[in-house]
């Protein structure tokens, strides 16, 4: 299992300026989701594609193998 990073801030937010912090707080979120979903998506379709992304370079090489010939481990 894959351990979670927590990015919360320690101590108390002032009274004053917490307008401010609220926004810079509401931008942080944002921002840690969407980085978050990129990652996963990223995981996903790196899981998915390198196998097929090698063979596609391989049958795009010189000399032109076949599928069968790229996929054979001999």
């Amino acid at each position: 299992m894959a351990s979670r990073v927590s990015l919360k801030s320690k101590g108390k937010a002032s009274g004053k300026g917490s307008k401010a912090s609220a926004e810079e707080k509401s931008t942080a979120q944002s921002l840690k989701e969407w980085s978050t979903w990129a990652v996963k998506k990223a995981k996903v379709i790196t899981h998915y594609g390198f196998i097929p992304l090698i063979i596609i370079i391989g049958m795009n090489s010189e000399p032109k193998p076949q599928l069968s010939q790229l996929l054979s481990p001999v």
